[in-house]
């Protein structure tokens, strides 16, 4: 199947009133993983790739051709997206390379340069036929702008959207990024009102911290795109610490690799059933 647009996938759950998971790819065994477990219960999915996951390779080509290559092989829709992209010329190299989504985070920015930024960044994947997805307020779990306990106000969410032009909108309604245990409180009333008043579709940033029954109901409150990274690192991380605890004389990485890759692809199974994905 080849590469989907965001738009195709994004625009489709939130007319559903499904959800899509947007999960975070930081070597080629969490693609193939995300992947596997969309298969497995015939969801489209989203693989994110990060700035930080850039900086950790040190360039986004290859492990961005890499993603890219493993979602053309794919048997349901994917969409290969840049995710929470500071740099404008990463979001120019990522278009290039044919990502067909793109998160651009200039949230840290005075709200007036924010939707200036925002706006430049929209008009040139627009030409390109790439999905903007762009950060309004604040959302937890970062230093700076991402100040836990941040709300996003439905008024100026209505008017960033209108005055960017983007795709989709991340929000601060309770979440926050990097959160180990699952127990962030949202706020389902204002998720509802940013869904009634905001045109584009939301999008939930540090879902990881948020428990099953939750997400489920943040969905049917009105997200669409939801963020999960740190759980699955969790899965991945704590497969092969079983694995290598139980093999001490262990040392072919794919001995530990691969099941750490089945056991994420069987969360994300899960997962998009509660996300209302499929």
């Amino acid at each position: 199947m080849p590469l989907v647009s965001g738009a195709e996938v994004v625009l489709a759950a939130a007319k559903a009133g499904r959800g899509v998971g947007a999960f975070n790819v930081i070597q080629l065994e969490h693609a193939t993983a995300l992947i596997a477990g969309a298969e497995q219960v015939g969801a489209p999915v989203i693989l994110q790739i990060s700035e930080n996951a850039v900086k950790y390779h040190g360039a986004l080509k290859p492990i961005g051709v890499a993603t890219l290559a493993a979602a053309a092989a794919a048997t349901v829709p994917v969409v290969v997206h840049l995710d929470h992209a500071m740099d404008r010329d990463l979001v120019t190299e990522a278009v290039t390379l044919g990502f067909t989504s793109v998160m651009y985070d200039a949230s840290k920015l005075e709200y007036a340069d924010n939707v200036a930024a925002t706006t430049e960044v929209t008009a040139f994947c627009h030409d390109h036929g790439v999905f903007v997805e762009a950060e309004i307020g604040e959302v937890g779990g970062k230093d700076g702008v991402h100040a836990p306990g941040a709300r996003t106000r439905p008024d100026e969410a209505v008017a960033f959207a209108e005055a960017t032009g983007v795709d989709a909108l991340a929000v601060a309604v309770g979440s926050s990024h990097a959160m180990t245990e699952r127990t962030a409180t949202l706020d389902f009333d204002l998720i509802t009102r940013l869904h009634e008043a905001v045109a584009v579709p939301l999008v939930l940033h540090g879902s990881s911290g948020v428990a099953d029954p939750d997400l489920t109901r943040a969905v049917e409150a009105g997200m669409t795109k939801v963020n999960i990274a740190t759980h699955l690192n969790n899965v991945f991380t704590d497969k092969v610490r079983q694995v290598l605890a139980d093999n001490p004389k262990l040392v072919d990485t794919r001995k530990y690799l691969g099941p750490a890759r089945d056991a994420v692809a069987t969360e994300v199974a899960r997962l998009l059933g509660v996300l209302n994905a499929v």
